[in-house]
């Protein structure tokens, strides 16, 4: 069996993912990868085989996305070209997880996509929305962004028949939680030196910061930056008194898989990561709707808290694949 494993390069989960879930389907037959996107880090542990520029958006420096770079950025017409040579005829199957160059080819060329993403949870209204906010364009992207015929969902609990618990990697799964004294912060859609600002303003606790900004690691008073690298990182959040991050969904996941508490402060103009601190705080994580003046005071009580949840989240990668590959190839 060929098979195409189209992967989102807009910030780093879908990557971390695609590394759990790529042996599980070089099991099943032979695997090319490709990648779309800007905003990603990828290894030279990724057998890239397709790198395309694709849709995606620029995180910005004060806790959204930076439209201005977004929108120059794009490339429409290299978008198109790229979408009318995909050679999608030479496989037999097309996962994908939310990366549209693959999705729109696959339409144009008459082929069915098999979804696998946190984002196709979304074609679910059981999944938890803001009762603050509503956004119907978001609505529709979650539907048309990159669309699939059928789905294996990954999201905080099973919301939804198609929808599965979160993909726990192996290498955080052999942790050794255990509880230090530090705090492990991944913000990367704000500046670093806005950060520190305000997490300075607690000397108390080491705050040890990685970074998407420095390519340098430098201690400024009680806070250690650091560049981003995923042993570093695990081996901070491993000893960590919790996890202090935006609005994704893999870095929560992995933190209450490994009993830390969490803050999450989403992007300001993400729904979906609103949707998802919403039902991230039903297992206790503690949320900030923006860094200002308050946020000090909400993380100084969320320190001094015991909102502690593991979650003994199953091992289930290896099933999941070979259930979703059995129904695509059936295609």
């Amino acid at each position: 069996m060929k098979i195409l494993f189209a992967v989102q390069g807009t910030g780093n989960g879908h990557v971390s993912r695609a590394r759990e879930v790529l042996p599980f389907l070089k099991q099943h037959g032979e695997v090319s990868l490709l990648i779309s996107g800007t905003q990603v880090d990828v290894g030279n542990d990724m057998p890239v085989k397709h790198r395309h520029h694709g849709l995606g958006f620029v995180f910005g420096s004060h806790g959204g996305v930076d439209m201005a770079k977004t929108l120059r950025q794009l490339r429409p017409w290299t978008f198109i070209k790229d979408l009318r040579k995909l050679p999608l005829h030479q496989f037999d199957v097309i996962i994908n997880d939310f990366e549209p160059l693959t999705a729109y080819a696959a339409k144009a060329q008459g082929r069915k996509i098999y979804g696998l993403s946190h984002q196709s949870a979304f074609s679910s209204m059981l999944v938890p929305r803001p009762a603050y906010k509503q956004d119907f364009l978001a609505e529709w992207l979650f539907r048309h962004y990159a669309p699939f015929e059928e789905a294996t969902a990954f999201h905080f609990k099973k919301y939804d028949y198609f929808i599965e618990t979160p993909v726990i990697r192996q290498e955080v799964r052999q942790l050794q939680p255990g509880a230090g004294e530090h705090v492990t912060v991944y913000l990367p859609a704000y500046a670093d030196d806005f950060l520190i600002r305000h997490l300075s303003k607690l000397p108390q606790v080491r705050w040890e910061l990685f970074s998407k900004h420095s390519q340098i690691a430098f201690q400024y008073k009680n806070i250690w930056v650091r560049p981003i690298n995923n042993q570093s990182y695990l081996g901070s959040l491993e000893n960590s008194l919790g996890l202090v991050t935006g609005g994704g969904f893999e870095a929560p996941a992995e933190a209450f898989f490994l009993g830390k508490k969490v803050f999450m402060v989403p992007m300001s103009n993400q729904f979906e990561q609103h949707c998802n601190v919403v039902a991230a705080m039903a297992y206790g994580a503690e949320m900030c709707l923006q860094i200002d003046n308050s946020f000090i005071l909400k993380l100084r009580n969320w320190l001094s808290s015991s909102g502690q949840v593991k979650i003994e989240y199953p091992n289930h990668t290896q099933q999941l694949i070979a259930a979703a590959l059995q129904k695509a190839s059936k295609w």
